[in-house]
């Protein structure tokens, strides 16, 4: 009898990762915003909130609320390109607020 080589997990783990993936956009989003924002301004947001293709970012201060707002066109970019093209995956605006996220 033959043995089979073992498979790398990756491999075995691929088709799981797949299919466990978040269901809603606020769960998708806040899945890729370290990659959208960086590291520098993961820190200081985090979305907390989707409605209606508005995404709610709390912010750590008005200061870096602001500064997003203003970063805004660029992160919505971003944002619907690191979602993806399926059906509701697009987002329309990005909002800033000053306050912290949930734990």
């Amino acid at each position: 009898m033959r043995r089979r080589a073992p498979r790398p997990l990756s491999v075995a783990l691929e088709g799981v990762v797949e299919r466990s993936e978040p269901a809603t956009l606020l769960a998708r989003a806040q899945g890729v915003w370290g990659q959208v924002a960086g590291p520098g301004l993961v820190t200081f947001s985090q979305p907390v909130s989707e409605r209606d293709g508005v995404l709610t970012v709390a912010c750590e201060s008005g200061v870096w609320a602001h500064e997003l707002e203003l970063l805004g066109p660029d992160l919505l970019a971003r944002m619907n390109e690191a979602l993806g093209d399926r059906e509701g995956a697009a987002l329309e605006r990005l909002r800033f607020v000053v306050g912290s996220a949930p734990n």
